[in-house]
């Protein structure tokens, strides 16, 4: 209640005097209300709380009064210092030498110093506080005082001007009257207002303006300089065609007197001077008409190029381009002695193909006799070959033959001996017939699926006791793998890399494995042998090269790994070799899988059992008496009776003589002078009807082994192992 009282908006005196006023009211009033029941004390006693109550509202009021009154002076001071900032700030502004605005986020504009709009008097007394960015930008546009570029309406340099004003930062160059010039540069604050900065560049640009001008000048001078020392005659022309400079080696070149070579003659004028003394020529000559149709097309010509020429004596190469300003360059070249340097060079040229040709037909001849030489090589290392088989054959068929029982230590050791070093010569002979077939590209090949376990148990077993009189550890391990191959030749190519591998090694092991790789098998044969330096790893690929010559001859000749390259290129089947020296060496061969294996390409490859065949009647034809001796003898052992022939033709007669056919035939085909084994063969079947026939031949052409699979019939490669004739008397 008493609240309602007193106003709030009441100076704290009057505030005083109200509550006073109240008080003496209340003390009145409990003064004479009086009754038995001290209603009147319990009034005095409210009446002196309320006056508490009234002391304490009493300082608080003061206490604000206070806090207001201090308030009120900060905030004066405060007042003060910031008119005082803004006045520095408006003096700091009025110091510095360009124009200043600050335009506010609304665009408008909120303070400016004196200069601001320097050079522009017709607008200053419109620049005030408050005025929009766009209303300034249509009062410059409209100052007399502002030179428009050629073109440009007011309203056009006003909508450009606001188009700039969309970036962030801009600077940009505003040309007044009497060749006054200013640079504006506007700026974005952080609170999205504003900055205008215009600064006067007149005497920077004059400057400039003056210093382009010197520096034409200077240039034009370099330029005449330049064009007056190099060696070509240079001729510019304007857009109308008239000579506008030159150089002194265009009048050298021309022969040009000073009458034509001035500053506005016309191309007319010096191309009729050019048509008197000079011809048009070279390898596009460029017409007369089409020229003088060039120089006045005008602007969009294509370059054209051409050549003038006096005689032999001098000859000009001519180019002629279209300048910016529609006119035209010309540039006169002095190749005689160039065109006479090509012709030089073109007769040498002749003179060079001519001995070009002599020298290939050399070649050709040179290469022809080499394919004669290599052909009758080859052919001499087949006769050879076959000579050389014949007794070899018959050597080992004797041997075999020895009853292993009756000899006595010392024989069985010679013997021993005489089988090794025909082991060698054998070696020696195929690897001979090897190089000879690879190298001639006539090698048989008979490509399928060879199961690698067979092959590579087989290979183990011939190689143990060379492994193991050396002390080393020969390892194969097992793959079931099916590869597409020559089995004959792959079982070569291992076995020429085991046995060299061994050869080499003298202590460790010698490990034979393959390894998948996708589509392909990669089977490797590694050792712990010397290794083979980087510098040897490609030579030892050649013929008889054998690494520091450790091996003796009776061991090998070095041809090994010239087979074992030859036979993968014949095949097809990727070589690589990684060696280190001192820890020893891998060859690997990459091989094609077989997709599907065939049943016989995994059938057991144990060795068949010694055949037996009582009994049977073999009839041999056989024109070296010693083989044919040798194969009697061996055949023999196994129970066989022998009819033996040295001729087709006494083979037929003796057949008819005893009215009986054998169970089987052996044949050579190389009878002497008649007919062949095949031919014999041949006709006998056609005599006596279908009989086993084996031809037995050194030729391991294709050709031949491809007539005799034809033909039904075995075929036995000479030097004869007893093991291959076991293998045809098993058939029996």
């Amino acid at each position: 209640m008493i609240e309602a009282l007193i106003d709030p908006s009441d100076s704290p005196e009057r505030q005083r005097e109200k509550l006073l006023t109240i008080a003496q009211v209340l003390m009145r009033r409990v003064e004479q209300i009086t009754d038995d029941s001290g209603a009147a004390y319990a009034q005095f006693q409210r009446a002196v709380l309320l006056e508490d109550q009234v002391r304490a509202r009493t300082r608080e009021l003061g206490h604000a009064l206070d806090l207001l009154n201090n308030s009120n002076s900060r905030l004066a001071e405060a007042m003060r210092e910031a008119e005082s900032a803004r006045q520095n700030l408006a003096n700091a502004i009025e110091t510095i030498q360009e124009g200043f605005a600050l335009f506010d986020v609304g665009e408008k504009l909120v303070m400016c110093n004196s200069r601001f709009g320097m050079h522009m008097p017709d607008i200053r007394a419109s620049l005030r506080p408050g005025i929009s960015f766009a209303d300034y930008v249509g009062l410059v546009s409209c100052s007399r005082f502002l030179s428009l570029p050629d073109g440009t309406t007011p309203d056009d340099w006003a909508v450009a001007r606001m188009r700039r004003h969309q970036d962030r930062h801009v600077i940009f160059n505003v040309r007044m009257d009497a060749d006054h010039w200013v640079q504006v540069s506007e700026h974005r604050t952080a609170d999205g207002g504003t900055v205008i900065l215009q600064t006067d560049v007149t005497e920077i640009i004059r400057t400039e303006r003056h210093e382009r001008g010197r520096l034409l000048d200077d240039q034009a001078r370099m330029i005449r300089a330049t064009l007056d020392h190099i060696n070509q005659g240079v001729a510019i022309f304007d857009a109308g065609g008239h000579l506008g400079g030159w150089n002194r080696r265009l009048a050298t070149l021309l022969a040009l007197p000073a009458s034509v070579t001035r500053v506005g003659v016309s191309f007319q004028t010096l191309f009729a001077r050019l048509s008197e003394q000079l011809s048009f020529g070279g390898p596009v000559p460029v017409a007369r008409d089409r020229l003088l149709a060039w120089v006045a097309a005008g602007p969009g010509r294509a370059p054209i190029s051409f050549e003038l020429r006096r005689g032999s004596e001098l000859i000009l190469d001519v180019f002629a381009q279209e300048m910016p300003d529609s006119g035209f360059v010309m540039s006169f070249t002095d190749v005689t002695a160039e065109r006479a340097a090509l012709a030089a060079l073109s007769r040498a040229n002749e003179t060079l193909e001519a001995r070009v040709a002599e020298r290939t037909l050399e070649l050709q001849d040179a290469l022809a006799d080499a394919e004669r030489a290599n052909a009758s090589r080859s052919r001499f290392v087949a006769a050879a070959s076959h000579d050389l088989l014949q007794p070899l054959s018959a050597a080992k068929l004797y041997i075999s033959s020895i009853d292993d029982e009756a000899l006595a230590p010392a024989a069985r050791v010679a013997l021993d001996k005489a089988q090794n070093a025909l082991l060698s010569v054998e070696g020696l002979l195929a690897a001979l017939l090897d190089i000879s077939r690879l190298e001639s590209g006539k090698a048989a090949l008979s490509v399928g699926p060879v199961a690698l376990d067979p092959l590579l148990r087989r290979l183990a077993e011939d190689f143990a006791p060379m492994a193991a009189a050396k002390g080393l550890r020969l390892i194969t391990v097992p793959c079931q793998a099916v590869v597409e191959s020559d089995p004959a030749y792959l079982r070569r190519i291992l076995q020429n890399l085991i046995s060299n591998a061994i050869r080499y090694t003298d202590r460790g092991r010698v490990l034979v494995g393959a390894r998948h790789r996708g589509a392909l098998i990669r089977l490797e044969v590694r050792d712990t042998g010397p290794g083979i330096p980087a510098e040897a790893q490609r030579d030892i690929f050649k013929e008889f090269h054998r690494l520091n010559a450790r091996a003796s001859a009776s061991e090998g000749m070095g041809l090994g790994l010239a087979i074992v390259e030859r036979a993968c290129a014949l095949l097809g089947h990727g070589l690589s070799l990684d060696s280190t020296p001192g820890r020893g060496t891998c060859f690997a061969l990459e091989l094609p899988l077989v997709a599907e294996t065939p049943p016989e390409a995994v059938a057991d490859a144990s060795p068949p059992p010694r055949p037996t065949a009582q009994d049977k009647i073999a009839l041999l034809v056989e024109n070296d008496v010693e083989l044919r001796a040798a194969l009697v003898l061996t055949l023999e052992r196994y129970g066989l009776t022998v009819i033996e022939a040295g001729s087709g033709e006494e083979a037929l007669r003796l057949i008819d003589e005893i009215g009986i056919l054998p169970d089987l035939i052996l044949a050579d085909h190389q009878l002497g002078e008649g007919r062949t084994g095949l031919s014999f063969l041949l006709d006998f079947r056609a005599l006596h009807g279908p009989l086993p026939v084996w031809l037995i031949t050194a030729d391991r052409s294709r050709d031949l082994a491809g007539s005799a699979r034809a033909a039904g019939m075995g075929l036995i490669l000479k030097p004869i192992e007893p093991r291959e004739l076991e293998q045809v008397l098993a058939h029996l």
